[in-house]
């Protein structure tokens, strides 16, 4: 309703906007009041016809006929029915006891909420669709362009990869000659050697033939025999020909090398809903307190390893025993659910329509409580399920291990049907060694916390990994010990630290901003948020706490 309109929707001046109309101009097509009327005649511009509002409306108005009694046109209008209807129909007494309105003053009623529409549907909506439209032709036109800058980036990378190995190659061949070099210098040398000892050899043998030709005594008294030097050979060079080994060529690594492409994907945004004129605007964002707060604390009578929010004043917990418990902030039972199996379930999570789903990992079952009964709802082969959780799109997220314990994946159903499995990165490196609590941000992004390796893992919405956060940079003699993880409307990441009785909070970058560590805090499992951003941490020491952090 107008705000200046009352409880019958009276319509008002188009000039002055708070005197109910009562004249119509039928030259410039606007509605007066009694105060307006002489100021709009003053207008000696153009020549006005002003007349009665109702003799406008009844002059430009066609009754609809009745399609009961084709002789009657219908005048009445039933707010009941929400049908128009006639003088005839009105006798029978169907519309008896309803509320009967004139079908004139109906539709002068919904004239201003039809002017009101258009008005909105011409200057706030339809420019909208246009500029999504025109977005999406700029994008189309620019497409050439950005794709010739990645096939040139390509080809500049391959032009530098072709240049490295060619600078190898050369190298390479530099080395061969420089070493044949060397081979035929020692080569030379030993021949030089060898050829010198063959002279000197040569002319002891002409020597000694000499002496026993001539029968010279003295010759033959003074010989001295070099025999002996002779018989140990002179040094001979072996070179060990060099060899090249070439290296198998390892496509990975080549791919690793030379950069990686990044997949094309595509993320269906939601359609933005535009707020009425008439709504009011958002709160501010909210910031984070110098010191959260510790509200409420509740008692749960056992240690409590995963906490869910009803609303703000109920919680559900699990813990190691086989019932699920419905707590308030005073610590009053509200409804305990005992697993289907008997066994401990393993987490919990609330659907959109806020059913209890829950997960068993001794007979691999994921489980739906709704209207009292359990129903199995999922069941694994060769995998045990973890934690689960509720996504925007009312998805299950669940984080699932393999009968061996050595691979960990993420796999996401939509009506219990799986859809998406995500376990790996763009290197085939597996991303989780033991992915443990999991939540969906409000970017759409997916957290993990891998308990075993000592991190956040937080991947986008079609499993391209974004980072990995292993705690505070200046922690560094400090172990992070990840177990649960929760977000907030801001996209905040909160994650309990077990081992340090604290709970960080990351944007949704990873980036680190504060701790939460002064709240009565010990050994904190699981995490929620209720829609006020209050923070609900299931405590080892059997309670849960709820804390003010905004």
């Amino acid at each position: 309703m107008h705000p200046r309109r009352s409880a019958q929707e009276v319509l008002l001046c188009d000039l002055c906007e708070t005197v109910p109309l009562q004249s119509h101009c039928k030259v410039c097509h606007i509605n007066l009041c009694v105060n307006c009327v002489n100021k709009h005649l003053a207008d000696s511009s153009k020549d006005h016809n002003v007349v009665s509002y109702v003799k406008h409306i009844k002059s430009t108005t066609s009754y609809p006929k009745c399609p009961k009694h084709a002789e009657k046109h219908c005048e009445l209008y039933c707010e009941k029915c929400g049908i128009p209807f006639c003088s005839t129909c009105n006798s029978s007494g169907k519309h008896k006891g309803h509320k009967i309105s004139d079908i004139l003053e109906k539709s002068g009623s919904k004239t201003g909420d039809l002017q009101k529409d258009l008005k909105e549907l011409e200057t706030r909506i339809y420019p909208q669709y246009e500029k999504m439209a025109s977005d999406v032709q700029t994008e189309k036109a620019e497409l050439d362009t950005n794709y010739e800058k990645l096939t040139t980036a390509t080809d500049q990378q391959g032009e530098i990869v072709h240049r490295e190995v060619t600078a190898i190659v050369n190298q390479r061949k530099s080395d061969i000659a420089e070493m044949k070099n060397k081979h035929l210098a020692a080569l030379n040398k030993n021949t030089d050697e060898i050829t010198n000892r063959i002279t000197e050899l040569r002319q002891i043998i002409q020597d000694l033939k000499k002496i026993l030709d001539t029968n010279d005594v003295s010759l033959t008294s003074t010989y001295k025999s070099r025999n002996s030097e002779f018989r140990t050979l002179p040094t001979k060079i072996r070179a060990t020909l060099p060899s090249f080994s070439p290296q198998k060529i390892n496509k990975d690594q080549l791919n690793e090398m030379f950069g990686y492409l990044s997949p094309l994907s595509f993320n269906t945004e939601n359609g933005e809903t535009m707020k009425s004129p008439e709504a009011v605007s958002s709160p501010p964002v909210k910031q984070l307190l110098d010191e959260p707060r510790l509200t409420a604390t509740i008692d749960t009578g056992y240690p409590p390893f995963s906490v869910s929010c009803l609303d703000e004043e109920q919680v559900w917990t699990r813990g190691n025993t086989k019932f699920i418990k419905l707590l308030n902030l005073r610590s009053k039972l509200l409804k305990s659910i005992q697993t289907k199996s008997g066994n401990m379930p393993r987490d919990i999570a609330l659907t959109r329509d806020r059913d209890l789903v829950y997960t068993d990992d001794r007979n691999k079952t994921v489980n739906l409580v709704k209207n009292k009964k359990i129903q199995t709802v999922i069941t694994l082969q060769g995998w045990g399920p973890r934690n689960v959780c509720n996504t925007a799109s009312d998805d299950l997220l669940l984080t699932m291990i393999s009968d061996d314990y050595k691979q960990s994946k993420v796999v996401r159903y939509s009506d219990f049907t799986e859809k998406q499995t995500i376990q790996f990165d763009d290197q085939g490196r597996p991303l989780y060694s033991s992915g443990e609590h999991i939540s969906e941000n409000r970017n759409l992004d997916i957290c993990v916390t891998d308990y075993g390796a000592g991190a956040v893992v937080v991947v986008n919405q079609s499993g391209k990994l974004r980072f990995r956060y292993t705690g505070h940079p200046s922690n560094t003699n400090e172990s992070f010990n990840p177990v649960g993880i929760t977000t907030d409307s801001h996209s905040h990441i909160l994650t309990a630290d077990y081992g340090c009785h604290r709970v960080h909070i990351l944007d949704q970058n990873g980036q680190f901003l504060r701790y939460i560590h002064n709240c009565e805090l010990f050994l904190p499992c699981g995490l929620c948020v209720d829609i006020r951003d209050n923070l609900f941490v299931a405590n080892y020491d059997n309670t849960v706490k709820k804390i003010q952090y905004l």
